[in-house]
């Protein structure tokens, strides 16, 4: 279910840039927005978020993601959009965006989603402040040997 919510976050955020950009500033039509916004939510959650993130880190996903998001759009709107605009600088420009509310999203992801249904009752701490414990936690006099005892 946290995959879906996920999955539903990014389809609006997607979504968003690509309407600002391309249907404010290049007048792109709705329909080619969510074509555009459906295709490169799946591509993206899967490549970039569910397989670059996890093993890479945040930024080398963010960097992926705005990749996918330049090349995905680019190819994308080639195909389904009719209007004569500068598609390089358009998918640029929304790839932009894109990454930018990228790197909140990851951080969502890290700690929601890919958290989740993990057990959390323990506390991570440094080795180096640990210490082993054993079954005698009492010290004793006895047990305690001087030089004298010797």
């Amino acid at each position: 279910m946290e995959h879906v919510k996920a999955l539903l976050i990014k389809f609006v955020v997607v979504t968003a840039a690509v309407w600002v950009i391309m249907g404010a500033f290049y007048g792109i039509d709705f329909g080619e927005i969510l074509t555009i916004s459906i295709l490169l939510t799946i591509a993206a959650y899967i490549l970039g978020d569910l397989f670059v993130l996890p093993r890479y880190g945040n930024m080398t996903a963010v960097a992926a993601d705005f990749g996918l998001a330049y090349i995905g759009i680019w190819i994308i709107g080639s195909a389904v959009i009719n209007e004569n605009i500068s598609l390089g600088w358009a998918s640029f420009w929304t790839a932009a965006v894109i990454a930018s509310a990228e790197v909140l999203f990851h951080f969502y992801l890290m700690r929601s989603v890919f958290t989740a249904g993990q057990d959390r009752s323990y506390i991570e701490r440094d080795p180096a402040f640990s210490a082993e414990m054993a079954e005698e936690t009492d010290i004793h006099k006895e047990d305690v040997y001087t030089e004298e005892d010797k």
